[in-house]
């Protein structure tokens, strides 16, 4: 937990995975296609979250189930924003 916090990861995004992609931080079973637009636009943020392990994100596959999930992109100031909506 605690390298999460040293990263900024606010405690309500927490996921079960951090790396570190380019500057920013990565938390939880974000998509490849949610890291490559962030790495394009490079907003001024820390990193993308998905907090939990929603079925049907990558690396939680379930068959057919899929369980929504939003992408939350957040930064220094605590702003955080989705991202990404997923279904």
């Amino acid at each position: 937990m605690r390298q999460k916090s040293e990263r900024g990861v606010p405690d309500a995004l927490v996921g079960c995975h951090t790396v570190d992609v380019d500057g920013y931080t990565i938390e939880g079973h974000v998509p490849m296609e949610d890291i490559a637009r962030l790495l394009s636009e490079r907003p001024d943020a820390l990193g993308l979250a998905v907090p939990g392990m929603p079925a049907g994100s990558p690396g939680m596959e379930m068959g057919e189930r899929v369980d929504p999930f939003d992408v939350i992109l957040f930064a220094a100031d605590a702003e955080n924003s989705v991202f990404a909506s997923h279904s």
